[in-house]
C-alpha cells in the first residue's frame, strides 16, 4: 500500500478517542494563548513544556490508533481476496475509501458488508466495481439514498438498509430484477410506491418494521399477499382520531 492510499484510509476513519484528543489539544492551545497573551506570560516554561508534552503524547496515541484502524481495513480486504466476502462492518468509516476499490480490483466479490459505520453516502463506484455481489449489508449507518448505479448489481438478491436515514424506499431497487429480500426497517419511511414494489418479479420479502408509514400506505401494504411484508403494529395518531 502506497502513501496516498494510507492517507485515503485515514481521511475515511472516525475514531472518537482521536476526536476527543484533538479537541483537547486545541482547547489547551487556546487556553495557553489566552493566558500568555492577556496576562503577561503568566504560564511558566515548565507549565508550557508539560502542556506540550501532553499534547505530543496524545498525538502519538492518535497516530497509533488511526494506524490500527487502517490496518484493520486492509486486513479485511486481504481476507476478501480469499473468501470473496468483503466485511468492512464496524470499521468506523465515514465513507468508503477509494483505496478499497484499488485493493479489490482483481477480486470478484459475492457479498459486501459496510454495516455499523458512520457512512452517509454510497459511492457509485461500489456498484460498478462490485457488480456481481448477491448480498449487500448497509445497516446501521447514516445513508439516505442509493446511487442509480446500483442497477448494475444484476445478481443482487439481498440488501439490508435498516437503521439508516431513508425517507422512502430507494427507487433504484425496483430496477434490480434479481432482488429477493429487502430489510428497510428502522428508517423514516412514510410513503411507498406499492405498485412498483409489487411489480418486482423476484421480490419475496420486505421488512418495513419501525417506520412512520402513512395510514393509507400501511393499510395497502397490509393487504399484499404476493410478497411477505413485515410491519410493526400501527398506533393511531392523535390528529387521526376525529372523536377527540
Amino acid at each position: 500500500m502506497n502513501f496516498n492510499s494510507f492517507i485515503d484510509f485515514l481521511n475515511c476513519l472516525y475514531i472518537e478517542e482521536v476526536e476527543i484528543a484533538t479537541r483537547t489539544n486545541n482547547q489547551e492551545r487556546i487556553a495557553r494563548m489566552v493566558f500568555t497573551g492577556d496576562f503577561g506570560n503568566d504560564l511558566t516554561n515548565t507549565e508550557i513544556n508539560d502542556s506540550s508534552r501532553r499534547q505530543a503524547m496524545r498525538t502519538a496515541r492518535c497516530v497509533k490508533i488511526l494506524g490500527k484502524g487502517v490496518v484493520k481495513v486492509v486486513h479485511r480486504c486481504d481476507d476478501a481476496k480469499e473468501n470473496e466476502n468483503l466485511d468492512l462492518s464496524d470499521c468506523q468509516l465515514m465513507q468508503v475509501p477509494d483505496a478499497v476499490f484499488l485493493l479489490m480490483k482483481n477480486t470478484t466479490l459475492t457479498s459486501c458488508s459496510l454495516a455499523g459505520n458512520l457512512i452517509t453516502k454510497i459511492p457509485p463506484k461500489l456498484a460498478i466495481s462490485f457488480s456481481l455481489i448477491t448480498e449487500l449489508n448497509l445497516a446501521n449507518n447514516r445513508i439516505s439514498a442509493l446511487p442509480n448505479e446500483m442497477s448494475n448489481c444484476t445478481q443482487l438478491e439481498t440488501i439490508d438498509i435498516s437503521a439508516n436515514s431513508f425517507v422512502q424506499l430507494p427507487p433504484v431497487l425496483i430496477e434490480i430484477p434479481s432482488l429477493n429480500k429487502v430489510n428497510a426497517s428502522k428508517n423514516f419511511i412514510a410513503d411507498v410506491e406499492i405498485e412498483a414494489m409489487v411489480s418486482c418479479a423476484n421480490l419475496e420479502h420486505i421488512n418495513l418494521e419501525e417506520n412512520p408509514l402513512n395510514k393509507n400506505v400501511y393499510e395497502e401494504l397490509d393487504k399484499i399477499t404476493s410478497i411477505r411484508v413485515l410491519l410493526s403494529p400501527r398506533e393511531q395518531e392523535e390528529w387521526e382520531d376525529l372523536s377527540i
